[in-house]
C-alpha cells in the first residue's frame, strides 16, 4: 500500500493473470503494466489504475461494437442520420433527459449531433470516422448523464445535458422574432450582448448556408459552436473563413482593419 493506494509488482501481476483466466489474458502483459508505472521506485502499478485501464477498454469495445451497428454502409463511416439514429435510440438510456418532451426529441438529436460533426467533420463531407468518435471525449460527456447524480455545475458545461440543449434552443427561438424558424440578420445581431458588426454579420451570412437569406437552426448551432469554443481547430477556421473576405488563405492588414475599423466606431 502507499497510503490508500493499493500496488502491485510485476511478478504478482503474472500471477493474478494466470488466475483470471484466458478472457483477461490480453490485459495482463508487460506493455499494460509498462504502460501504467508512474515513478514509482519498487516498479509497481497501481491496482485501480490498472481496473480503470482495463473498464476504458472494455467500455470502447462495447461502444465501438455499439457505434458499429448504425454504420449501415460498413465503412468505419457514420454519417449525419446514422449518428441521429444512435443518439435518439440512446436517449431513453439516459435518466438526465427523463424530463425531455419527446416533442423536443428531434430538436435535441440536432443538437447533439451538430457538435460531433461541428469539430470531427471539418472538410465537411457528411460523414465521421467511428475510430474518431471514439477518441474525441464527446461520447464521455453524452455517457455521463447516465449518472442520476450528476451536479448541476457538470450540467450547464455539458453540451449534450437538458439544461443546454434548451437553453441553445431557447436562445435560437428568442431572436426568431417573427416566428418563421429561420434567422435573420437583423435577427442574429441580438445575439449575446448584442454586440456582433454589421460586416462580420454580412461575412457569417455570405460563407454560411443560408436559405432565402435566413440561417436556420443546423447553421445557428455550428455559429454558437465557434464562438463558445474559439480556442478549438474547428471554431477557429470557422472564424478564420470570415475574416479571409479575399479568400486567399490568409489574413493581411486590409482583411483586419476591415473589421476592427467598424468595430472601433
Amino acid at each position: 500500500m502507499i497510503g490508500e493506494e493499493a500496488m502491485i509488482n510485476y511478478t504478482n501481476f503474472q500471477i493474478v493473470g494466470e488466475k483470471a483466466g484466458p478472457k483477461c489474458k490480453p490485459f495482463f502483459t508487460a506493455k499494460v503494466f509498462s504502460k501504467l508505472i508512474h515513478n514509482d521506485p519498487y516498479g509497481r502499478i497501481s491496482i485501480m489504475q490498472f481496473f480503470n485501464y482495463v473498464m476504458r477498454k472494455v467500455w470502447l469495445h462495447q461502444t465501438r461494437i455499439g457505434l458499429s451497428l448504425y454504420d449501415v454502409a460498413g465503412q468505419g463511416y457514420l454519417r449525419e442520420s446514422d449518428l441521429e439514429n444512435y443518439i435518439l435510440e440512446l436517449i431513453p438510456t439516459l435518466p438526465q433527459l427523463d424530463g425531455l418532451e419527446k416533442s423536443f426529441y428531434s430538436f435535441y438529436v440536432c443538437t447533439a449531433v451538430r457538435k460531433f460533426f461541428f469539430f470531427l467533420d471539418p472538410l465537411r463531407t457528411g460523414k465521421i470516422k467511428i475510430q474518431d468518435i471514439l477518441a474525441c471525449s464527446f461520447l464521455d460527456d453524452l455517457l455521463e448523464l447516465r449518472d442520476e447524480e450528476l451536479s448541476k455545475e457538470s450540467q450547464e458545461s455539458n453540451w449534450f445535458s437538458a439544461p443546454s440543449a434548451l437553453r441553445v434552443y431557447g436562445q435560437y427561438l428568442n431572436l426568431d422574432k417573427d416566428h418563421n424558424g429561420m434567422l435573420s440578420k437583423e435577427e442574429l445581431s441580438r445575439y449575446g450582448t448584442g454586440t456582433l458588426t454589421s460586416v462580420f454579420l454580412d461575412r457569417v451570412f455570405q460563407e454560411c448556408l443560408t436559405y432565402d437569406g435566413e440561417m436556420d437552426y443546423k447553421t445557428y448551432l455550428d455559429f454558437v459552436l465557434a464562438l463558445e469554443n474559439r480556442k478549438e481547430p474547428a471554431a477557429l477556421q470557422y472564424i478564420f473563413k470570415l475574416l479571409d473576405i479575399e479568400n486567399k488563405g490568409n489574413l493581411n492588414v486590409f482583411s483586419l482593419n476591415y473589421f476592427f475599423r467598424v468595430g472601433c466606431q
